[in-house]
């Protein structure tokens, strides 16, 4: 019942700014995580950052903390990713997701989100 729209993704230089924006139709409910993940070609899916639909809760994986801000406006439908001091490291596909319900440490693990955008493109030169 829910699809996500993604957008903002690009080229930028290290040390610069992205911001990217999920677009959720459907119904989102109050016991949802919203979540980014992102993923290296060879590489698993990797959690990134999450918010709690209902109280604005957020995580962050350690090697993002203080550089991104994830953020939702629940009247809009609407999640943002703030990603700032950009490195080669974040060059990867990112992906909105949204989990139904998760709680503690399997609201870090992609298999329990439910519904994905297509991904966008960050790709960080040196």
């Amino acid at each position: 019942q829910v699809h996500l729209a993604e957008s903002g993704g690009g080229l930028v230089q290290a040390g610069g700014s992205l911001r990217l924006s999920c677009a959720a139709s459907g119904r989102i409910f109050s016991s949802s995580t919203m979540g980014w993940f992102r993923q290296s070609p060879g590489k698993e899916r990797e959690f990134v950052a999450a918010i709690k639909w209902s109280n604005g809760i957020t995580y962050y994986t350690d090697s993002v903390k203080g550089r991104f801000t994830i953020s939702r406006d629940n009247a809009k439908n609407m999640v943002w990713l703030q990603m700032n001091s950009l490195n080669p490291e974040d060059t990867a596909v990112y992906y909105c997701a949204a989990a139904s319900y998760c709680a503690g440490v399997d609201c870090y693990r992609a298999r329990f989100y439910n519904y994905w955008g297509q991904g966008t493109q960050v790709t960080v030169s040196s």
